[in-house]
């Protein structure tokens, strides 16, 4: 389960990274759709910001994707806590600033940047074992 949430958090997050360094308009014109726009509404646009962020993500998402193929218990934990370095401030930022989004946008976009945040937080409590206790 923790080998498949690491697979799941990098390949949606290496997803965004990608799009964010190699078409940095296209995310910010048009993320998640352009009939729906999210990024767009926090102006202005910033192609070297948007390359950085993307470039990072993708930096992180490697430390993911390690961790899903070698999936010691240090480097996991290492992953996912890397994992939430972002997307704790990335949730907070944004359920603190939806001021110009329709509130369809705003409830979709917070639920999933709620779920960015609460699915390595439950993969991070899921790899701490508890001793075993001796038998009596």
């Amino acid at each position: 389960m923790i080998r498949a949430g690491l697979i799941f958090l990098a390949a949606a997050q290496g997803a965004a990274g990608l799009v964010q360094l190699f078409a940095p308009k296209f995310f910010y014109d048009d993320f998640p759709t352009a009939a729906t726009p999210w990024v767009s509404l926090l102006p202005p646009y910033n192609e070297h910001l948007m390359r950085d962020v993307g470039a990072l993500t993708l930096a992180y998402v490697l430390v993911l994707t390690a961790a899903a193929i070698w999936p010691e218990p240090k480097l996991v934990r290492v992953a996912l806590a890397a994992n939430l370095v972002f997307t704790v401030p990335h949730f907070v930022f944004h359920a603190t600033h939806l001021d110009h989004y329709p509130t369809g946008s705003a409830i979709a976009q917070t639920a999933l940047l709620a779920v960015a945040v609460l699915l390595p937080a439950a993969l991070l409590v899921l790899t701490v074992r508890r001793p075993a206790r001796p038998a009596d």
